[in-house]
This record gives C-alpha cells, structure tokens and sequence, in this order.
C-alpha cells in the first residue's frame, strides 16, 4: 500500500469540525439551561441537523448571490410541541466568497474585506421531528451585525 501526503487530512478535518461543533452545542446548552441529561442527549442528537435546515433555508430564501454559513452559536433552546421538537437558535452568520449554489459551501472561505464582508445575527424556530427527517421554519428574523458588539 503507497502513501499519499494529505490521504487522511480530509476526514481528520471533518471529524474535528464534528466535534467542536458537538462541544460548541454543548456548551451552548448548559449555559442557557438545567443540566438536564435527557435534553442534552436530545440536543446533540437532533440540533447539528436543524442547524443545517436553518442554513440551507436561509441560502435558498437570500436575495444575495453568496451564500453564508456559521461563524458560531450565540443561542439555543429546546421546545416541546405535540409530537415535535422545537429549537430556537440565535446563530450568527458570515458571507463567503463562495455563490449560493456551489458544493462544499461549508469549507468556504469568508470575505476578508469590509466592502463585502456582512455578519448576520439570524433568530430561527424550527420544528423538527427527526425520527422522519422532517423540519418546519416557523420563524426566521435576521439583523445585520452581531448584538452586543
């Protein structure tokens, strides 16, 4: 078997990606609620893929040509509906060079400069039953700029 340099640098980074995601959420969580097993459980199980409902909706419903991604967490919480969870998540995102439509926007780099760079800070509801794959926007609030900078 040969070596190829960089062989294993893709799902490396993938996997670390996963993981500070998963540690992102975490710690996200416990500040904004009781420790709660269950509900922690609940959330890393089901919250990266709402996550990336949000995004992919948001993209598709922008007016602009880029599309944006996830700088990082500012908030969640999880709701119980009927036969459905809720998340509501406070997110912010950042313009990348990439347009809205190309593969692997999650590897894209962000604009650098101030004249086209653009930070969102975005408020999303969604509910979500995941046994089904099944998601809901109920709500989607975005302002430009991050509260509290």
């Amino acid at each position: 078997m040969s070596y190829r340099p960089g062989r294993w640098t893709w799902p490396c980074w993938v996997l670390l990606l996963l993981l500070s995601f998963l540690l992102l959420v975490t710690h996200v969580w416990s500040t904004n609620e009781k420790n709660d097993p269950e509900d922690q459980t609940s959330i890393a199980e089901h919250f990266p893929a709402t996550v990336e409902y949000a995004l992919h909706t948001f993209n598709l419903q922008s007016k602009d040509t880029h599309a944006y991604r996830l700088m990082r967490i500012l908030s969640v919480w999880k709701e119980k509906m009927d036969s459905m969870l809720a998340f509501s998540m406070e997110l912010e995102l950042g313009r990348t060079r990439c347009r809205k439509f190309e593969d692997d926007i999650e590897n894209c780099p962000f604009h650098e400069s101030p004249a086209v760079s653009k930070t969102l800070s975005c408020f999303f509801t969604i509910s979500t039953q995941p046994w089904r794959t099944k998601f809901d926007l109920l709500n989607s609030t975005c302002v430009e700029g991050v509260p509290g900078s």
